[in-house]
């Protein structure tokens, strides 16, 4: 069984930063997982991808694969290490499925994750700590999202909480 470490935090909390952190540890062979679908029309986004690939060293990149697991099993060489960023954007791109398909989907690929040979380095979005969404879709975002952390924390050797920077041991 691989270490899984899941560090979760608000927004701008630092847990892209704690993720490279702890992966430089691992090699130079580190694999980071964009779990973003690039919007060719969404400037912004685009920008924050940049500053994101600028703050990290130059590891391998799987761009939003649909099956991380499999896609990291595919590898060769095989990564020394595994950062997936963020678990948020992974239920983004899978927010049309019903839930028990996203639940179950992402229960799957942590049991990938705990039988890897790599370690691995999930992170997580806190989106709940606000009041109740008044749009239903956004309360059902913000549901799942608790549940895949909720899951995530529940696999995982170590969970973090990342808070303005700092890091508080979960577990």
């Amino acid at each position: 069984m691989s270490d899984l470490i899941f560090l979760t935090g608000p927004v701008r909390s630092g847990k892209s930063r704690r993720a490279v952190d702890i992966a430089t540890r691992w090699g130079d062979d580190v694999v980071y997982v964009a779990t973003y679908r690039r919007d060719p029309d969404d400037a912004e986004m685009a920008e924050r991808v940049r500053r994101h690939q600028a703050e990290r060293p130059a590891w391998r990149t799987l761009e939003a694969p649909p099956t991380v697991s499999e896609a990291l099993a595919a590898l060769d060489p095989p990564p020394s290490g595994v950062v997936l960023d963020s678990l948020g954007l992974w239920l983004g791109d899978r927010f049309e499925g019903s839930d028990a398909a996203i639940l179950d989907g992402w229960s799957d690929e942590l049991a990938r994750f705990r039988a890897a040979p790599w370690p691995v380095v999930v992170i997580g979005d806190e989106i709940g700590w606000s009041p109740v969404p008044a749009d239903a879709a956004l309360r059902r975002f913000r549901d799942l999202a608790g549940f895949l952390g909720q899951r995530t924390a529940a696999a995982a050797t170590e969970a973090w909480l990342m808070v303005a920077g700092c890091p508080l041991r979960l577990k």
